[in-house]
């Protein structure tokens, strides 16, 4: 009588642990990566009043006869199943699509590492992404990710030009404009002139030639020499169409009067004769400051396969479409991209990537050891963690400005909730009941 007691008061005991489970559910449906636990039991041990029997002669075997003595909590295991997203438009709140975990650090060579699923960061005064509770966030190199805002950029000089667009083969002349930056950081404005020249009798008849001009912002044309304009047929730069009006692209130098493929200061061209010639070429301006372009073994004409120049009748649009240099600046923005690179913006318009932000994946997440503050530790079931980034692997996609939610299921909570009710109050009578038997035992003295 005194066993069933004791079982109806394991049976509390566990109904009372489901409950606490399902408490802490309830309290954190709203917490930002939060994963809900589940409570399963077990029957403790059975007392065993008589064993089985085989069958013997005329008479059937007996199976065992056992009473058992309780339920004890099988296990309490953690549900990481991806939560619903939340959109917030935070720059540093993030959510990763997949199976990875943020990796945090709360200790200087960042060693003592935890991993999350709640990804409202935020930037501290020294620029280093953080938890909510300091710790720092880890980049795929294991390294704290800070946005440093006093990291600046240094001016650059123009070096390359790409221009594009369409000439109108009835313009005689066209022309256009480029900003381009000096070692300074100072903008100049660079004017190209396309020009119609006589055909050269070397080439099919039904191809066209435009002659590449380059002056300075006062409209002084300077080539050939240091301060004179040079005339000469070797110092002349051309753009060949053929008679559909694309651009013809002659790396081999075999077509007269085509900028070679590969050009410098000392190149040698080939003209239709054949005589191997030397083509020179410097280029200065002079202004309120004195600016110098440089053609050296990195100046070249190359059209990458692609069609740069047409010549049709549509009206003439050719322009640059790509220059670099810049002038200085300093970061005063940044942004997360969904491959988790971090990309600090300049005061300048340049870019530049100051880290990539890390992850982590385990065999069996179900085996990490919870710790608080939405945070979890690897154990010996999990795993050890596999590092890398956002979109490789199974890791998964980053998700800007979006932070994983609870899952948490109400209607499964209140569901386990009235069930598990049920069942304390189903012990407790076992209790009251045994008691009041033993109460009438009690009484049978009388």
């Amino acid at each position: 009588m005194m066993r069933s007691m004791y079982s109806g008061v394991s049976g509390l005991r566990v109904h009372q642990a489901k409950m606490d489970v399902i408490g802490n559910n309830i309290a954190n449906v709203n917490t930002v990566g939060f994963k809900r636990s589940a409570v399963t039991f077990q029957e403790v041990f059975s007392q065993t009043l008589k064993g089985a029997g085989s069958p013997q002669g005329g008479r059937g075997g007996t199976n065992p006869q056992q009473i058992g003595l309780g339920v004890n909590v099988a296990s309490i295991n953690v549900n990481h199943t991806k939560g619903a997203t939340q959109r917030t438009d935070y720059l540093t709140d993030l959510m990763v699509d997949g199976n990875g975990y943020f990796i945090l650090a709360n200790d200087v060579n960042a060693q003592n590492r935890f991993y999350t699923r709640a990804g409202n960061f935020t930037v501290d005064k020294a620029g280093f992404l953080v938890a909510p509770n300091g710790y720092k966030v880890l980049d795929e190199n294991m390294k704290p990710i800070q946005i440093n805002k006093s990291e600046s950029k240094a001016a650059t000089a123009t070096s390359e030009i790409k221009l594009k667009g369409n000439i109108n083969y009835n313009d005689s002349e066209y022309t256009t404009t480029v900003d381009i930056y000096d070692s300074l950081g100072d903008v100049h404005t660079l004017t190209i002139e396309f020009g119609e020249v006589v055909d050269d009798g070397n080439t099919a008849t039904k191809d066209s030639y435009r002659e590449i001009v380059v002056k300075d912002e006062s409209g002084t044309v300077i080539f050939g020499s240091e301060s004179t304009a040079s005339t000469d047929a070797a110092d002349k730069r051309y753009l060949k169409f053929d008679s559909n009006g694309n651009y013809v692209f002659d790396p081999t130098g075999t077509d007269s009067g085509i900028f070679q493929g590969a050009y410098d200061t000392t190149n040698s061209c080939f003209i239709a004769s054949g005589t191997s010639v030397k083509d020179t070429a410097t280029l200065s301006f002079s202004g309120a400051a004195d600016i110098k372009l440089t053609f050296d073994d990195k100046m070249f004409l190359d059209d990458n396969n692609n069609v740069l120049f047409t010549q049709q009748s549509n009206i003439s649009d050719a322009k640059g479409v790509a220059v670099d240099g810049n002038t200085a600046g300093s970061i005063n923005d940044f942004t997360i991209s969904p491959n988790g690179e971090v990309v600090g913006i300049f005061t300048n318009g340049e870019r530049k990537t100051l880290a990539r932000i890390g992850l982590a994946d385990f065999d069996n997440p179900a085996g990490l050891l919870k710790i608080g503050g939405n945070m979890f530790i690897d154990s010996p079931n999990s795993g050890t963690p596999k590092y890398g980034a956002p979109s490789t692997g199974s890791f998964g996609d980053l998700s800007p400005g979006a932070l994983e939610m609870s899952n948490v299921d109400l209607s499964l909570e209140f569901t386990d909730m009235i069930s598990t009710q049920r069942g304390f109050q189903a012990n407790s009578r076992i209790i009251t009941t045994t008691d009041e038997m033993l109460q009438e035992l009690v009484n049978l003295k009388r």
